[in-house]
């Protein structure tokens, strides 16, 4: 019995349609019908029942779909048992925000360029937002941002979250202390991209504290507002790991302002069915964990 028509009757029975099958499979609506043709022929039994709703089941077909996946299960479990990370082949899209490109992006390239050789990896680096769309409309394998991503045949997790801070360039006017957020918030402000997680956050905090009109300056890249907090611009509101060397230079200091945004999410979020993506997930993961064990709790803290 070929394998492969038995894919073509479970997608079938999945789809309900011999023409969604075949858009499915990238072959045409005749050849499927000829590979269920020759499937009933071999088991001598009717299928499917075609009428003006559609594509149906036969009682005969509910029983064969019970044995077809399950042979289907156990052919792809014999694969993977078989088959060593390193001979896989193919390519990942990996969609990433700025925070994570900045932080411990590498260590999980490294990762997966280690355990498949083979395998080719495809960054995309934009906004949240962005990356969210390109994931529902089928342009990316899996992201790392901030939101989770509700859609069908999509999957999220929280993975972590970093604190963020107010930070100023140590030799700048606005290295001084504050009364309050309010004569902060005076400032200029530098964060994340308009309408991103942590920009929506401290207009929250803001209006939580009855500041209306907070003086935001919206930066779509980490190493621009870097860069004019060096350069004594404002008042940064991101994660001080993100500045770490600098702080620790004493460049940049972090204010001492008990009222700070929520805390930025790193959530990866992935595409149902796709190769390879479960276990890159797993691999972020474990790349994650050791990330937070080296920088410890006040740069990052694993979501239990």
């Amino acid at each position: 019995m070929n394998l492969k028509f038995l894919e073509t009757f479970v997608w079938v029975a999945r789809l309900k349609s011999f023409r969604l099958t075949a858009d499915k499979l990238f072959t045409t609506q005749a050849s499927i019908s000829s590979r269920i043709a020759v499937l009933e022929g071999e088991l001598g039994v009717k299928l499917f029942l075609r009428d003006s709703r559609g594509v149906s089941l036969t009682p005969e077909g509910l029983k064969v779909l019970d044995y077809a996946e399950q042979m289907l299960d156990t052919m792809a479990a014999l694969k993977q048992s078989i088959e060593t990370r390193s001979s896989k082949v193919g390519r990942v899209r990996i969609g990433v925000m700025d925070t994570v490109i900045h932080t411990w992006l590498s260590p999980l390239v490294a990762q997966i360029t280690d355990l498949y050789p083979r395998l080719e990896i495809e960054l995309v680096a934009d906004t949240a937002l962005n990356l969210c769309d390109q994931l529902q409309k089928g342009f990316l394998d899996i992201i790392l941002q901030t939101d989770l991503v509700r859609h069908e045949s999509v999957r999220s997790l929280e993975l972590a979250s970093h604190p963020l801070g107010w930070i100023v360039a140590s030799n700048s006017i606005y290295n001084r202390d504050y009364a309050d957020l309010a004569e902060l918030a005076q400032e200029r402000i530098i964060t994340y991209s308009k309408n991103s997680r942590p920009h929506q956050d401290i207009l929250a905090l803001m209006q939580a504290n009855g500041i209306m009109a907070p003086r935001l300056n919206c930066v779509n890249s980490v190493s621009a507002i870097t860069r004019l907090l060096r350069d004594g611009f404002g008042i940064g509101a991101l994660p001080p790991v993100l500045v770490a060397e600098e702080l620790a230079r004493g460049e940049l200091t972090l204010l001492d302002i008990d009222q700070r945004p929520e805390n930025l999410p790193v959530v990866v979020s992935w595409r149902v069915g796709v190769e390879w993506v479960e276990e890159i997930v797993t691999l972020c993961q474990q790349v994650l964990a050791g990330y937070a064990h080296k920088m410890g709790k006040d740069c990052i803290t694993l979501t239990d």
